[in-house]
């Protein structure tokens, strides 16, 4: 597996965290939740530093180098402040009750967009571990 953490500060640009939320919505998730090998992202933003990012799980090197479907820069218009790669040494589910992530988070609760699929469960552990996980 690989991880990507990029960071972009938002004071030299015309978006607003709440206009990257927007983008969130209207676009962005729906457009990675179809990224071959992506198993994971995350979207960040820190409102005392106006900053704005995201955390990417791979399931291959080589699929965290494939074009991604983000206009972020083109919307943000300058680079990333941060931008690094990871091999991934291990991974873990912990326990939880929520039993969909998909479409959760503050783009979405501000909405009221938030998935109510699959009704709060609570589970024993973590999933059981897949033969095809593989460890970069």
């Amino acid at each position: 597996m690989h991880a990507v953490i990029v960071w972009w500060d938002l004071s030299a640009s015309d978006q607003t965290i709440e206009s990257m939320r927007t983008y969130l919505r209207e676009e962005s998730v729906a457009a990675f939740s179809e990224v071959p090998g992506l198993r994971f992202k995350m979207w960040l933003s820190d409102t005392e530093t106006n900053r704005w990012g995201a955390v990417l799980l791979f399931e291959t090197v080589e699929a965290s180098q494939q074009p991604l479907p983000s206009r972020a820069l083109e919307l943000i218009g300058h680079p990333t402040e941060v931008a690094h790669s990871f091999d991934v040494e291990a991974t873990v589910e912990g326990r939880y009750e929520t039993q969909q992530l998909a479409r959760r988070g503050r783009a979405f609760d501000e909405a009221g967009e938030t998935s109510t699929a699959g009704t709060p469960t609570t589970v024993a552990g973590p999933a059981p571990s897949s033969p095809r996980r593989r460890v970069v």
